[in-house]
This record gives structure tokens, sequence and C-alpha cells, in this order.
């Protein structure tokens, strides 16, 4: 029924990831956050076509040392985004697994 409406808009996101797993409503802001492998996205609820994008990789020395640990490169050395808390009026918490040695971080939304 909601395919047969005309109103569903595709994401395409990050080619060759499905790791969209965290997610925060912002009903202040109009704003949905989510967290995926190595970015957070930021949709604009009223135009939800609108969004930006935050690119927060892991560092090249923690994806070597993930590599040497024998984990693989591609699907388990990245920063997945696990957690994006509202912190305050201007800023998120968001955390990562930052290849196995994870990263936290506040984010100014303005």
């Amino acid at each position: 029924e909601m395919l047969e409406s005309n109103n569903i808009i595709h994401f395409n996101g990050l080619a060759n990831s499905s790791s969209y797993h965290t997610f925060l409503l912002d009903e202040e802001r109009s704003r949905l956050y989510v967290g995926a492998k190595d970015h957070i996205f930021s949709f604009n609820l009223v135009n939800i076509k609108e969004y930006q994008k935050i690119v927060w990789p892991v560092t090249h020395s923690r994806r070597d040392e993930c590599k040497w640990a024998g984990k693989d490169i591609l699907r388990e050395c990245a920063n997945f985004i696990k957690v994006l808390k509202a912190y305050n009026q201007t800023h998120l918490y968001a955390c990562g697994t930052g290849a196995f040695h994870p990263v936290c971080t506040y984010i100014e939304v303005g």
C-alpha cells in the first residue's frame, strides 16, 4: 500500500552498506540523526530529501591494528556509530566502535 501511494523516498546512502542501526529523533530541531558505518546523517523532517552527512572514520593506525588482529578490514575495521544522544541544546553525544577501540565525541548541531 505504501509503495502504491508513491509517497516513499528512497535513500541510497552509502554504497554497499546496510549498517544503519542507530537513530535519534530530534523533534525540537525537526531532525532525524542516523548512525552508520563511518558516518552520521542528519535528515530534515520537513523535507526528508534534504540531509547533511558527517564523515567519522577510524584513523589509519586503528584500521591497521584491526587488520593485523585478523579482522575483516571491510566489514569490521570501521567506526560503526552505536550511540547518538541529545546532550544539550547545541550538542549531540556520539560514540562509535572505532575498529574495536571505542571513541566518543560531542557534535555541535546548532
